[in-house]
This record gives C-alpha cells, structure tokens and sequence, in this order.
C-alpha cells in the first residue's frame, strides 16, 4: 500500500498542525490560500461539534436508546472538508457513516438517530430543499454509487452540467469505503460513469478496516488505481488533512461539474471507534496501530494549525461549548422521541386491507394481553 509520505499523496498539513505540502500538493495551494480565517474556523468547529454528537449517539446505544451506531470518529476532516466544497445545487450521496457531511447540508442530526432507532426507514425526505440535495443513508454497501451515478447520468442527459456556467451546472458525490471498493456495484457504477461522462466524484473514506478485514487484504495495490482502471482521473489524499480534503474535492468537483467527466478520490484516514456498536475492533487490530493513527488526529491537527495563525483560547472554548450543546440537544429529543405503535409493523406490509395479516395482528394482540399487565 502507498505509505503515508509517498510524494504521489496530497496533504497540506503535517501531524504536528505545521504547513508541510507534499509534491502533490503544489497544485492546490492557491485554493487554500483564498480560504478565509472564518472558513477555516468553520471547518474546525464541524469536526468538533460532528464528534462530539458520534460519542453521545454511541453512548445512547449502550444505553439502550438506538439498535446500532456506526461511529464516525477519527475520519471528521475527510467528511468536512469534502462536503465544504461541493455547491449548493449540488446532489451528495452518503453511505451511513457520513454524519457530518449531512449535517452541513441542513439534515437535522436527530433524523440519522430516527433511522438508527428504527422509527423510519430512510430518515429524512432528500426531496426537501431544507437537506440540501442529500440523500438517504444506504447500509447495503456500495449501492449509492450506483443511485448516484444514475442521477449524474441523468445531469448529463438534462444538459445540467458542462454548460460553461459554474453557478447552475450540477455534480454528484458519492461516499463509500474500502470495504464497499471490492462490491460489484461501485465497479459498475465506474464503467457507467466513465462511459457517460458523468459529472461525479466518487470519494472513497480508506479507513483501513472493511469490518474485521484489513485493507492490505483487499487489494494489493492503493486503491484510487481502482478508478484509474476504467479511465477516471484518481488521487490519493490525506484524509486526516481538512486542508487537503476541501481542496482536492472542490477541485475535482469543478472539473466534474465543468463536464470534465467523473473523478475518484481516495481518502487515507482511519476508523478510531468499532465498525458499528456490535462490533469489538480489539479482536482484530492492535493498540499500537490505533496509536499511531491517534497521532494524526484531524481534529488536534487542524487546532495546531489555528492557534499557529493566531486563533484565541476563547474561540476553541466556544467549538467545544457547541458540541456540547448539539450532544445535549441530541440525548434530550432522543429519550423524547418514544417508540412505534406495534401496530405499525402490520398497517406497512399491504397498502390494503389484508386476511392473513389481520389475523396475525389479533393474535399478537391476544398474546400481548395475555401477559402481565397486558402490554400494548
């Protein structure tokens, strides 16, 4: 696999917070020099607030409150930089982990712990202008790429990207990770998108474990050559870098929306928490690995950075007064949130009346009641 300070890997900023571009990185300079001091503490404060809501929603499942959290703690710089720099009109196809990223589009953070409880199967409506062209978490791996890529074909079809005018054309972008890399459909959805030209970016989280399988397993070579297979335009980027995730996807995505076809973005971060809450990592990977990548925090990387420019004691104490209060509003709405009527599970199977359900409803019913106290 291509080590961490190969010159082909676009970082920006070292693990100690310093600027410290690698080769790769020349070219992306420029768009983050014109990044503004209030951006740039946006950025920040994202990451903070995003993972201070992932600790509360895992403790709500070992509490009882959620079936299942799939953490996204460790890779906030690849998710927020990348949802940065895609424009409003543009379409985000996330997979289930990407929390942050449909947190600044608009989708209330309360949805994704509605579809985690199990009250709903999608989580919130991806037609509603309030959540900014996102789609619905996909748990089947790998199956947004091809939604997304049908969408982006239909952008070319519609004549809604490559018109020369950057504040109308459309793009998509897809999330997926290395585990979901090896499904046939993120191979389909490439020879689709490379055969139509799509304007589509595909933006692989490399977080170096596919459950208890680790990337080294997968492949025997980085996997953004995956994408240069079918003649896609690929690069590897540090995902623990905001700098360099912002730049790099914005980049690609102008040059995607431009009608320059579809690009593919590898981005080398790591999973600090469990795959999901049902999983224990301790069984598979050592302490010192996760050690290591704790080095390269993104969240400590880009604070080192800030303070370097100047950023105040009291701007740092204010990102983390936010993510606690996002954590607190979370945990409140969730134990209000209750459960679903039983009978729900009956009323979603036939939009019509139906015998044999109905018969099954009665005798659960008769089964409920005849327990103690004759639970509804």
């Amino acid at each position: 696999m291509t080590p961490l300070d190969d010159p082909v890997l676009v970082r920006v900023l070292a693990a100690d917070g310093s600027l410290a571009p690698t080769p790769a990185a020349e070219r992306y300079l420029p768009l983050i020099d014109a990044l503004t001091d209030a951006e740039l503490e946006t950025f920040y404060r994202d990451m903070v607030s995003i993972r201070a809501f992932d600790v509360q929603a895992t403790n709500l499942q070992r509490q009882g409150q959620l079936a299942l959290w799939p953490p996204s703690f460790g890779q906030e710089a690849a998710q927020v930089g990348s949802a940065r720099a895609a424009r409003a009109q543009d379409h985000l196809f996330p997979s289930y982990r990407e929390h942050v990223v449909t947190r600044i589009r608009g989708v209330d953070p309360l949805d994704i712990i509605r579809l985690m409880r199990g009250l709903t199967h999608g989580g919130w409506d991806p037609t509603d202008p309030k959540n900014g062209n996102t789609h619905i978490y996909t748990l089947v791996l790998g199956a947004q790429t091809l939604h997304a890529t049908g969408l982006a074909m239909g952008l070319v079809f519609d004549g809604k990207s490559g018109t020369g005018d950057p504040e109308r054309d459309e793009a998509v972008i897809v999330y997926y990770g290395d585990g979901a890399s090896s499904q046939g459909d993120v191979h389909e959805a490439m020879v689709f998108a490379a055969s139509f030209q799509t304007p589509e970016v595909f933006f692989l989280q490399n977080n170096q474990w596919a459950i208890s399988v680790p990337v080294a397993t997968q492949s025997r070579s980085p996997l953004y050559k995956r994408g240069e297979g079918y003649g896609i335009p690929s690069l590897q980027v540090d995902g623990n870098d905001v700098l360099a995730s912002y730049a790099v996807s914005k980049l690609a995505l102008d040059e995607a929306r431009a009608g320059g076809g579809p690009r593919a973005i590898e981005a080398m971060t790591y999973r600090m928490g469990a795959h999901t809450t049902s999983d224990d990592p301790t069984k598979y990977r050592t302490s010192d690995e996760e050690q290591s990548w704790g080095r390269r925090d993104p969240i400590v990387r880009m604070r080192a950075f800030l303070e370097g420019r100047g950023a105040s004691q009291q701007f740092f104490d204010d990102a983390d007064a936010e993510g606690r209060a996002l954590a607190d509003d979370v945990r409140t709405r969730t134990n209000e949130l209750g459960g679903l009527p039983r009978v729900h599970m009956f009323e979603s199977v036939y939009s019509e009346a139906h015998a044999l359900i109905e018969s099954e409803q009665r005798w659960l019913d008769d089964y409920e009641t005849s327990m103690d106290g004759g639970a509804k």
